[in-house]
């Protein structure tokens, strides 16, 4: 990982400055995306509990025979 990072660095400062703008754009593009990624994840195991209270009942049993 460090020899990644190492290289990456080397590519980066070795661009002409108008194109680290478009480096930063994409780096905080797949910075939000995570972000939205691990919100998404937080979420649905924050319902996980509500959920299973929702669908483990009596009444909805024989669904889980289909």
């Amino acid at each position: 990982m460090e020899q990644t990072t190492a290289t990456l660095l080397e590519k980066i400062q070795s661009l002409p400055s108008e194109q680290l703008l478009a480096v930063e754009h994409f780096v905080d593009r797949l910075l939000a995306q995570s972000e939205q990624q691990q919100l998404v994840r937080s979420m649905q195991q924050a319902a996980e509990p509500v959920f299973a209270a929702i669908w483990d009942n009596p009444e909805d049993a024989v669904y889980d025979e289909l």
